[in-house]
């Protein structure tokens, strides 16, 4: 790009670059996140110490996470709802401000029926009722609620792939 005769280069730190390497080492810990560097090196070509220093930067930029996928019906938690939430005015402050509460574990900004969708993991009953009433109802913005009990997780994956 040229600015008043001079050659100006512009760089975008926003989007990392995803190549093909990167793709495959994210396609491999969806599937089993516990996969050793040097198990994943093998499958990409790559040393050990080259495919450490990817995982990490993919972490570090906020590509992937490797986290212990669980449910909560299962470790004691008596609750796990859907909620969506109806919003005037800034969904963004919405969906920041309920992001922002221990229980909830997903936030979505939406279009449909919904502004936001949130998912909640609780205790037990009174446990929701106090996140519903005293809490998520009290949001600035929140005009109102639907709340979806979940009765049994029938799938979850995070194994989509890359594109």
């Amino acid at each position: 790009m040229h600015i008043n005769g001079y050659r100006v280069r512009i760089h975008s730190v926003a989007e990392p670059v995803l190549d093909d390497v990167n793709k495959q080492i994210i396609e491999q810990l969806q599937r089993d996140g516990r996969m050793s560097y040097a198990a994943l090196a093998k499958i990409v070509g790559l040393s050990e110490a080259a495919v450490r220093q990817r995982v990490q930067r993919l972490l570090d930029t906020g590509v992937m996470q490797i986290v212990a996928v669980t449910d909560p019906l299962m470790l004691g938690f008596a609750r796990q709802v859907m909620i969506g939430i109806k919003v005037t005015g800034d969904m963004r402050a919405a969906a920041d401000a309920i992001a922002a509460i221990p229980e909830v574990d997903y936030v979505v900004i939406c279009a449909g029926g919904y502004d936001l969708l949130a998912e909640l993991v609780c205790t037990d009953d009174d446990h929701l009722l106090h996140l519903l009433n005293d809490t998520i109802r009290t949001v600035p913005g929140v005009t109102a609620t639907e709340t979806f009990v979940y009765l049994k997780l029938a799938k979850q994956t995070y194994a989509w792939g890359t594109r």
